[in-house]
């Protein structure tokens, strides 16, 4: 299959600079074209976060040049590529950035962190990591689902019937996260894995990107029989980068849409 794919990412109004990270990758091999795309977050409020989320994007683009060719051409069997090989390799990935974040902090006496989502497409199955409260969500013309569960104080207070998700949106420690990749000492990324259909939308955001867009929004814009080329899907990032912007969010705003055709 083919795919369409579009990144876009914007310091915001408040920001002097944008601590995002945003990657996408496309390779065709002997078993069909492959994607990788990637959002990292450098911590808000933390020292250096665009260090962080730049360090683990380049982590992400060198395993994808030379790891995971060995992945798809040696470990793959009959049935194709083992989910626990991939699941293996990037958590071994991120463990590593994650010493070495937190080793560069220690000797500059800062604090600096980010979040990962990323999503992998490869032989007709999508799949994801998620560190952080960075987003995955499937759109397709019926529906949206986010793929990805933020691992945040007022989640974890939701799971346990502790919080509901109105509290949740207006609690003092909405935005504080249960991990980030150089300033956890414990790393437990979540993983999922499913196929994906010609015709599905993936988007991929950094969280202010989505704080202030509702579903329903996302949906009326974002319809993928609608996406017929990358300009389109680009015009749509523009669109919730500036709607944000005027309802005045304050993060930084990164986004990638990817089509599978």
């Amino acid at each position: 299959m083919e795919f369409l794919s579009v990144l876009h990412s914007d310091v915001g109004i408040r920001k002097k600079t944008n601590q995002d990270s945003v990657l996408i990758k496309e390779a065709m091999t002997d078993y069909g074209r492959i994607m990788l795309a990637v959002i990292c977050d450098g911590m808000g409020g933390l020292a250096k976060g665009e260090i962080a989320s730049a360090s683990l994007i380049r982590a992400f683009l060198s395993w994808f040049e030379k790891d995971f060719p060995e992945i798809l051409y040696n470990e793959r069997n009959k049935e194709g590529i083992r989910r626990d090989v991939i699941e293996d390799s990037l958590n071994a990935l991120v463990l590593d950035v994650n010493k070495k974040i937190a080793a560069y902090a220690q000797q500059h006496h800062i604090t600096m962190g980010t979040t990962a989502a990323v999503l992998l497409a490869v032989e007709g199955k999508y799949y994801t990591m998620n560190i952080g409260d960075s987003r995955i969500y499937k759109i397709t013309d019926s529906e949206i689902v986010q793929l990805t569960k933020d691992q945040t104080f007022v989640q974890k207070e939701m799971d346990l019937g502790r919080m509901t998700l109105e509290e949740a949106k207006v609690h003092p420690q909405r935005n504080v996260l249960l991990q980030c990749v150089g300033a956890s000492e414990v790393i437990l990324p979540e993983f999922t894995s499913n196929e994906y259909q010609s015709g599905d939308v993936y988007m991929l955001c950094s969280d202010g990107f989505r704080h202030l867009i509702t579903t329903e929004e996302f949906r009326k814009v974002i319809v993928p029989t609608r996406f017929s080329n990358e300009d389109e899907m680009r015009d749509a990032a523009i669109y919730f980068t500036e709607l944000n912007k005027s309802r005045q969010e304050k993060d930084n705003i990164s986004v990638i849409l990817l089509k599978v055709c």
